[in-house]
């Protein structure tokens, strides 16, 4: 079933909602946040059909929610959200990726544009060679399948004190501070992390990427001061996940939960949206192995600081300041409480390429920004800008705290290597200011401007629905990708 534009009841200017009778079985309405340009885009895929067929979940609670950067994902859209009852619902791991945990981490720096400019090159070399990416890559942070257990329990917390790389500090300003309760070791299979242990400290491939950016504009100064950024900065972006382990996780319990769907008597109306009751065994299993793989990917974003931090010293000196501004996951599944039709609910919310936007005074908001709310953020697609925002009430009410997390995908990978931006992508960036360091050809290739959405307007969509507000624009300076 193609939707057409309008099949869509138009709310506002930001908001559209595919009613809950569009197809039978849907248990709720789908909620799309869009402007009418970006929907048009959006609806060249399959991705509103499968934010209809999300709503199809037992026990979902309020909306099916569709985030501007939506696009055709595994199961689950990317860019979608959906909240199942504590008690009565499901657990299913398209919606939360085969990459567990893929997230965004922000460094700021002491330094600035005209500090940097003249050394850009020689800097991203240093990343480049300092920061391993690439399929196959093994990492710097050796550890045996011993050890690996300790990883995932502790996340972020075992590369700092056990390997000292990184301070308290770093941990501090991260979600869930580096560290995801539950993890359950037992839960991951053999095969998850023999393919893990070797990888820990690097980027790997695909959408992933380091970039060397500055502030380029600043629209809340009062909130970007808390947050330590001013205009000219330095900052650093790293978009990383859980590597092999996460995708091994996934793999191993979508196979679980497919053959366990029967016994419960569960029919969806597609496959790829297996999934179990969360008290079930394999539900409460595969929550303790993806609590694991989140750990495992806060870890690896750990790692990957302590050498981008060492990177940038040995260029401008130790004296440098390079601190984490925040680190946030956009692909996972977390047991929150909100008001849902006027009562107080524990429900588990599957965010697939979503990022967690709470606002001023929650508990879960590192105290050093307590007072203004929890940073968003939100990177942009190799060559355009990235954006910090500020969670908001309004999120808390409607999507579950919650906004996009980049600009979205509008053309395959394989149209993207075929375009012609691609065979001058380097050349092109370069003439912006831009410089890239890239494993291959084909990773710069896959992952031109051109294949993704307009990021400015992505994010002009949650800002204008009071979701978030925007706090500081990011231009990028120099980028390393696998």
């Amino acid at each position: 079933m193609r939707l057409q534009l309008e099949q869509l009841e138009k709310l506002d200017a930001f908001r559209y909602r595919i009613p809950k009778g569009t197809k039978p079985g849907m248990r709720t309405d789908a909620l799309i946040y869009a402007d009418e340009n970006l929907l048009r885009q959006i609806l060249n895929d399959l991705s509103l059909e499968q934010a209809i067929n999300v709503a199809f979940l037992p026990g979902i609670v309020g909306s099916s929610l569709a985030m501007p950067d939506i696009h055709q994902g595994y199961g689950f859209p990317i860019g979608g959200v959906a909240a199942t009852d504590w008690r009565t619902g499901v657990v299913s791991p398209g919606g939360v990726g085969f990459d567990i945990n893929c997230g965004v981490r922000l460094l700021g720096t002491s330094l600035t544009r005209p500090e940097v400019a003249p050394r850009l090159k020689e800097l991203v070399h240093q990343l480049f060679r300092d920061v391993p990416c690439g399929t196959g890559t093994k990492g710097p942070v050796r550890c045996s399948l011993g050890e690996l257990d300790d990883v995932v329990a502790r996340g972020a917390r075992w590369v700092v004190e056990e390997r000292g790389l990184g301070t308290p500090a770093d941990i501090q300003c991260c979600e869930e501070e580096g560290t995801m309760a539950g993890a359950n070791p037992k839960a991951v299979s053999s095969h998850a992390k023999q393919r893990g242990a070797p990888q820990l400290g690097t980027l790997g491939s695909g959408n992933h990427f380091l970039e060397v950016e500055y502030v380029e504009r600043v629209f809340e100064p009062e909130v970007a001061q808390v947050f330590g950024l001013r205009p000219d900065q330095v900052v650093v972006l790293i978009h990383c996940g859980s590597r092999g382990f996460g995708h091994q996780v996934c793999t191993d319990y979508l196979k679980q939960m497919g053959e366990a769907m029967r016994r419960y008597n569960i029919e969806l109306p597609d496959r790829q949206l297996a999934c179990v009751p969360i008290h079930s065994s394999e539900g409460e299993d595969y929550l303790g192995a993806m609590a694991c793989a989140a750990n495992f990917a806060w870890a690896n974003r750990q790692a990957i600081t302590h050498y981008a931090r060492k990177a940038i010293e040995r260029l401008f000196g130790e004296a440098t300041d390079v601190r984490v501004v925040y680190d946030v996951c956009h692909n996972i599944a977390k047991r929150e409480r909100y008001r849902v039709e006027g009562e107080e609910r524990d429900v588990l919310v599957h965010r697939k390429g979503a990022t967690r936007a709470f606002p001023a005074g929650r508990p879960e908001v590192p105290a050093p920004y307590r007072s203004v709310g929890q940073p968003v953020l939100i990177p942009g697609s190799m060559g355009t800008a990235s954006y910090v925002l500020v969670g908001t009430e309004r999120a808390m009410e409607e999507t579950f705290g919650t906004v996009c997390h980049g600009a979205g995908r509008r053309m395959s990978r394989t149209a993207a290597k075929h375009s012609p931006e691609a065979r001058t992508a380097r050349k092109d960036l370069e003439e912006q200011g831009i410089y890239v360091k890239a494993e291959s050809r084909e990773g710069i290739a896959e992952e031109i401007p051109q294949a993704y959405k307009d990021i400015d307007a992505v994010v002009d969509v949650v800002h204008q629905a009071g979701l978030s507000k925007k706090v500081a624009r990011l231009k990028p300076m120099g980028v390393i990708k696998g």
